[in-house]
């Protein structure tokens, strides 16, 4: 009798949450520039598929990627963190493969972080293959050039790391810090000029800052002094050739930077959203 309430009462709760996501999952389906929209609604085992300019079904990658009962949109979320990831190749990218010099691009997700290490959330970006295929990617931390536990929105033109530093360094990094356990909105944007970070819809601006890691480079014998959000590149994105990976990217010892926690929703865009249309799907 007992576990028959229990059920009851999960199947009311589930039922009140669809109910209650359903209005969002419109709004960010009517917001103009939609490419695509995952909800991960599906049981581990399935391809992931978006609703919007097409299915993009995501591929579960070394091995399954469980399904938890319990999310912003559809009423559940992917659990990420055991070494598996979503892909879709490069062939079948499509819309999603965003480029140009004046392009814009947005990426906006539903996450509950565990705060654990660099997480990549979503995006087409390679830091290997060919020396590089990054081209556009949202991440939770990126702490080696001053985004530890932040959003940070990354572009890329050539795919490759920026001269004369080791690593890609163009990227942004929100002002305040993403909390841990708890479910946020993080997203960035591209205008062709500017890359913003945004926390539940809020952009929040950066002083001018020293640039860790980036002391005694040619040119730099000082280090880099940068304003990381908004952060700018007028290079636009370029043509790379990545794959669409969730929750990890390539690195040169294999898959790596694995998001650690729960995404409930990831949407893409083909235009750089405005602050108030970001507070809006934030909500």
């Amino acid at each position: 009798m007992m576990k028959y309430f229990i059920g009851v009462a999960l199947s009311l709760i589930n039922s009140f949450s669809f109910g209650q996501t359903s209005d969002k999952v419109q709004r960010i389906l009517s917001t103009k520039g939609l490419v695509a929209l995952w909800d991960f609604k599906e049981e581990a085992g399935h391809t992931r598929k978006a609703m919007g300019k097409g299915e993009f079904a995501l591929n579960e990658m070394k091995g399954t990627v469980p399904r938890k009962m319990e999310g912003p949109l559809s009423g559940f979320s992917a659990e990420l963190g055991s070494g598996s990831y979503l892909s879709l190749p490069h062939a079948e990218t499509g819309a999603l493969n965003i480029h140009g010099k004046k392009q814009g691009v947005t990426v906006v997700a539903w996450v509950k972080w565990t705060g654990e290490q660099t997480g990549f959330v979503g995006g087409m970006w390679n830091e290997y293959q060919a020396g590089g295929k990054r081209q556009y990617g949202l991440f939770v931390s990126l702490p080696y050039y001053n985004g530890k536990n932040q959003v940070c929105g990354h572009i890329s033109q050539t795919g490759k790391p920026t001269p004369p530093f080791p690593y890609s360094i163009d990227y942004s990094a929100s002002r305040h810090e993403v909390p841990t356990k708890d479910w946020v909105c993080v997203a960035f944007t591209y205008d062709g000029k500017y890359i913003k970070s945004y926390m539940n819809g809020s952009f929040e601006k950066r002083e001018p800052e020293l640039i860790q890691h980036t002391t005694g480079f040619e040119g730099y014998p000082e280090g880099l002094t940068q304003i990381k959000n908004p952060y700018y590149f007028p290079d636009g994105m370029g043509n790379n050739g990545s794959d669409f990976t969730v929750g990890a990217v390539l690195l040169k010892a294999g898959m790596g930077n694995f998001f650690k926690g729960q995404i409930g929703g990831l949407a893409v865009f083909n235009r750089a959203l405005p602050e108030l249309a970001l507070r809006s799907l934030a909500k």
